[in-house]
């Protein structure tokens, strides 16, 4: 049976897993989505020999730039937000497919689908791009040209390029001082006056802290702000709560997710 799974830890509550099993079901695809809670992004050779058909994967934290060296390509947007989310693994290597145009990872590095013992060819992509700013597009306004980035994790750099794609300065904001960044100390009505996008990438508010929220001076927020919340659990994070009392137009994660889902089966069916 053709095989798609997730690799990272730990796991715990596999959003992809469910969407995929439902998605298979729905449409009836002969195939299965495992979840593979591998603490070491090495062990990622003994998912590969074990599972002969295995045909793609989704990479979540900690292992979505570690495993960059053991591919034997990247994407163009995964190489620029240095990160992987999706890995397409094929039975041998192949030219580029798609339109896509895949670059072998830099610096030189055999690829582990090379040294596996089972010949394959795995590809990095990033889906987290996609998702974000598919999800986030209809809500822009013609004076939503700043963005406040809330966490500087794995998670922010993508959404950082996808602001830029769309046509957004944006800066990062952080508990801790930095070179280029603000603290939320630093949050002032004139910045919110220049920055009307607020995006959290932190996992502050996630389920079961879902008493907490971002730092911020929400009683300076208006109906001009937008607010979007990575997080998806619970679906109206205090984040949202709070903007939304002001008036900002507010969204969760959750359709972000379901995008990034099915971009990752294209990227592995293309």
């Amino acid at each position: 049976m053709t095989t798609y799974g997730l690799i990272g830890y730990p796991l715990g509550h596999s959003f992809s897993r469910g969407y995929f099993t439902e998605k298979f079901a729905r449409e009836k695809i002969d195939a299965q989505y495992l979840n593979f809670e591998i603490p070491d992004v090495a062990m990622l050779t003994d998912i590969l020999r074990s599972h002969p058909h295995l045909r793609g994967l989704n990479v979540t934290l900690p292992h979505k730039q570690s495993v960059i060296p053991l591919l034997d390509a990247l994407s163009p947007e995964a190489r620029e937000i240095g990160a992987v989310n999706v890995i397409r693994v094929e039975a041998s290597p192949s030219p580029s497919k798609g339109g896509v145009n895949l670059l072998p990872v830099s610096p030189p590095l055999e690829g582990l689908g090379e040294a596996c013992s089972r010949k394959v060819k795995l590809t990095g992509f990033n889906s987290d791009i996609i998702g974000f700013t598919e999800s986030i597009r209809p809500l822009l306004q013609p004076w939503h040209t700043r963005a406040l980035v809330l966490g500087t994790g794995g998670a922010s750099r993508a959404i950082c390029v996808g602001l830029e794609r769309l046509g957004l300065e944006w800066t990062y904001v952080s508990r801790t001082p930095g070179e280029g960044r603000l603290t939320y100390g630093d949050i002032t009505p004139e910045v919110l006056r220049d920055y009307t996008v607020l995006v959290n990438c932190s996992p502050v508010g996630m389920f079961p802290r879902v008493d907490a929220a971002p730092d911020l001076p929400y009683e300076l927020l208006t109906p001009r702000h937008l607010l979007f919340d990575l997080v998806y659990n619970p679906l109206d994070t205090l984040f949202m709560q709070k903007g939304r009392a002001q008036g900002a137009v507010v969204k969760n994660g959750l359709e972000m997710l379901h995008l990034q889902a099915a971009a990752s089966w294209e990227f592995w069916n293309q």
